[in-house]
């Protein structure tokens, strides 16, 4: 298991199979700033369902998922690079502010620092930044994640744990 910057506490729920790569989980969960800025959460919403590996969490929040069973309740304080990862200087590019000219003109919505603007990478997908900096001949623009280098506080409630050698079938009636 990954380590993080603070232990986990884990507050032991029931007993049952314990969560591995493949195991179907639904649980609970927050995920806060070390302020105590609430980031997502679906505590008081519909319970989040996911098999562990299949994409929907970063590895390092499963990481902190693995071993643990239903009714079992853990929060622990991932270090930047187990969350979001670090804030890489190299993801931070100038433009030359001429590419700005009608966003920066714009009076309903006018494009400033903090503004998010989005550009289309080679496969045409969207790549949001933020802008950071307005020069008189270049805007720099951050495509980090807008959490990276943060610590963040993660809190989990494991409601079931069924193990990945199990089929699952959903039916709505």
């Amino acid at each position: 298991m990954a380590s993080s910057s603070n232990p986990a506490s884990i507050s032991p729920g029931l007993t049952g199979p314990g969560i591995e790569t493949g195991s179907k989980i639904s649980l609970f969960f927050s995920l806060s700033l070390t302020n105590g800025e609430l980031i997502d959460s679906n505590f008081d919403q519909q319970i989040a369902s996911f098999r562990l590996g299949d994409g929907s969490m970063l590895p390092g929040f499963e990481q902190q998922l693995l071993g643990l069973k239903a009714g079992d309740e853990i929060q622990c304080l991932l270090a930047a690079e187990q969350a979001f990862g670090e804030s890489n200087p190299a993801n931070r590019h100038r433009f030359p502010i001429a590419r700005f000219k009608n966003l920066l003109e714009d009076n309903l919505l006018p494009t400033e620092v903090g503004s998010v603007v989005s550009f289309k990478d080679a496969g045409g997908f969207d790549l949001p930044g933020v802008v950071v900096n307005i020069f008189e001949s270049t805007v720099v623009v951050d495509f980090n994640h807008p959490l990276a280098g943060k610590e963040i506080l993660f809190k989990a409630r494991i409601d079931s744990v069924i193990p990945a050698d199990v089929e699952t079938v959903e039916i709505k009636v």
